[in-house]
């Protein structure tokens, strides 16, 4: 059985999955979300979660106007999936978006991620961004950016995180006239694709949603 025959995706409502990412994605929070697909296997199984949502780098936003830019910001799959099956569900899930749209991602390094995902369908590498951003997590589990900090209240802080450098990928979702005009904005330098040794992170965790509820 091949891929395609195996596995369908389909988009899904963020607070369904929300389980995913707090307790199965390694960073365990819950990021802005604007879109959310989910990874289906030939039971109608849930073995997938990716989602989508405005990125907190304001100055990043600008840049790519009238563009609209959004982060893939939460990829995350059960265990033992089947060799190409997640690069199959990036590449869904970027063809299942309204176009045009740019996308940026983070693969970061300290935690042992190399962005191999972004390398198998095909992202720009520009180097290292989003270095020394303050993220505030919150005590249910959310994150919030630094712009945003005169709105948070302190007494639903959790901690405080500063952002270390990590590598910075783009994807543009559009034809190939106004991709063309995208390659031409683009701010930085195409870059070769980094390598080393990814490190395995515990997504044994089961969430309690797991059949697809449509």
């Amino acid at each position: 059985m091949s891929i395609k025959d195996k596995y369908k995706v389909q988009s899904i409502k963020a607070e369904l999955v929300k389980e995913w990412f707090l307790k199965k994605h390694y960073a365990h929070r819950v990021p802005s979300i604007s879109f959310c697909f989910s990874l289906l296997d030939e039971n109608n199984i849930i073995v997938g979660v990716c989602s989508f949502g405005v990125p907190p780098n304001y100055v990043e936003m600008r840049a790519w106007e009238p563009y609209e830019l959004l982060e893939l910001n939460r990829l995350v799959t059960n265990d033992n999936l089947e060799r190409n099956a997640t690069s199959y569900f990036v590449s869904k899930c970027l063809s299942m978006l309204p176009k045009p749209k740019v996308i940026i991602s983070y693969a970061d390094l300290q935690k042992g991620h190399h962005g191999y995902i972004y390398q198998a369908t095909n992202w720009i590498y520009t180097g290292i961004g989003g270095i020394g951003n303050k993220i505030y997590i919150m005590k249910d589990g959310s994150e919030r950016h630094q712009r945003h900090e005169n709105k948070i209240d302190p007494e639903l802080i959790d901690k405080i995180e500063t952002t270390t450098g990590k590598a910075r990928y783009y994807y543009f979702v559009a034809d190939k006239r106004t991709k063309r005009k995208l390659n031409a904005k683009l701010r930085y330098k195409k870059l070769p694709y980094p390598k080393g040794d990814n490190k395995k992170y515990d997504a044994s965790y089961s969430p309690s949603v797991q059949k697809s509820l449509f």
